[in-house]
């Protein structure tokens, strides 16, 4: 490696945080039998305002908890429970 690269590499320096990742709802501890097409409150944290489900980077969920979440969310939309869009 030449003394040029080592320079380069010592003088890089940290990305700055977005102000998006404040703002994200994070429910790692969530678990798939917790979610409930029932619980409009929590299903309204986790629905943007146009009524589109927000992504798992943004509410920290996994894949199975993301399914799940999709298939309950559809349910409370068919009994009119939360709306399709607002």
């Amino acid at each position: 490696m030449s003394p040029r690269m080592a320079v380069k590499q010592k003088t890089r320096r940290k990305k700055a945080r977005r102000a998006a990742e404040s703002t994200r709802f994070r429910a790692p501890r969530l678990k798939a039998e917790e979610i409930d097409y029932k619980d409009v409150a929590m299903l309204q944290r986790l629905v943007s305002a146009q009524g589109k489900l927000f992504s798992r980077k943004r509410t920290g969920l996994d894949a199975e908890c993301q399914r799940r979440l999709a298939l309950e969310l559809k349910r409370a939309r068919f009994l009119a429970l939360m709306p399709y869009v607002t």
